[in-house]
């Protein structure tokens, strides 16, 4: 009987009614544009073009406006720490170590506790590997220094670390630690299922160790899109974040859990903006939020506030 109506009705009248509906819709595009999508608008972009192929971010443990990121493979043995904005204070280096460019292939950072109770530390990833066949990886252990706020070059004296996999080499590009536990976890790249392995954080200089395999974890999707590129675990160890070139994969983990147990349930995926090339992500200080960029001169930064804030 509508649809009869509707028919009957004059030209005037159908326009009468449809103007309205086409104007609802337009507000209400309007409106998401305006109050969900601007949200991801970037909150800041990489300064300075020696920042060019970022894979990895992390807030600092003592300085709250301060984050640290590096560069990929071909760079030297440095990191950068900036503002969330995107401005650089100090570009930090530590000592080369023989490989080309004191590096191999720095693929993530992240801060945490380390030996002296009180203090905090930064730890470079050197865990890329593509071909899987480097015979061990690298972790490089830095403490942290208020005076990294400034504008300024930093020289320091890392502690490094060379670790193994128990079953030949993988490719990784994820490098967390979990604060609680005072565990260094390493997430496998490229596989159709991802490897979550673990060592101690109370290692000595030039020590060698064999990682602990915990777990694998499954992602739908399609390679390379679905290749884990990078990971935080936030300053209290109770949120976790994973991310692919194409997805963000968020836990809360209940108390007396592991990590790697925690990873293991359905994670949620919040609001990604997909990126260029992504590969970094890292927590604010407080875990109330959380920030990615990409590879590329002169980035974007993106802020994402963490599901139930």
């Amino acid at each position: 009987m509508l649809l009869i109506a509707y028919r009957n009705m004059s030209n005037r009248k159908k326009l009468n009614i449809f103007i309205p509906i086409v104007v609802l819709i337009f507000i209400g595009a309007f409106a998401k544009h305006r109050l969900i999508d601007n949200k991801q608008l970037p909150q800041g972009q990489l300064q300075n073009k020696e920042m060019d192929e970022i894979s990895g971010i992390a807030a600092s443990g003592i300085n709250p406006a301060i984050y640290y990121v590096h560069n990929d493979s071909g760079d030297t043995n440095r990191f950068f720490a900036i503002t969330a904005d995107g401005k650089l204070r100090t570009t930090v280096y530590y000592e080369a170590n023989g490989i080309t460019n004191g590096v191999y292939d720095c693929e993530d950072i992240a801060v945490g506790p380390g030996p002296v109770k009180g203090k905090s530390y930064v730890y470079l990833g050197d865990i890329g590997d593509n071909t899987a066949d480097r015979s061990h990886i690298t972790i490089n252990r830095v403490e942290e220094r208020k005076t990294w706020d400034k504008d300024s070059i930093a020289h320091v004296v890392q502690t490094p670390l060379y670790v193994k996999y128990p079953y030949g080499a993988r490719d990784a590009e994820t490098m967390m630690i979990d604060p609680i536990e005072k565990l260094l976890y390493i997430v496998t790249k490229r596989s159709d299922s991802v490897e979550v392995y673990t060592t101690p954080l109370n290692f000595k200089a030039k020590d060698t160790v064999t990682l602990t395999y915990r777990c694998r974890l499954f992602f739908k999707g399609i390679k390379p899109f679905k290749w884990i590129t990078a990971g935080d675990i936030s300053k209290n160890g109770e949120q976790i974040l994973l991310k692919s070139y194409e997805k963000v994969y968020y836990w809360k983990r209940k108390p007396g859990e592991h990590i790697w147990q925690t990873m293991q349930k359905p994670p949620l995926e919040p609001f990604y903006k997909q990126e260029k090339q992504g590969e970094a992500i890292g927590f604010t200080p407080d875990g109330k939020g959380y920030y990615t960029t990409s590879e590329g001169v002169y980035s974007p930064i993106y802020f994402y506030e963490t599901p139930g804030n």
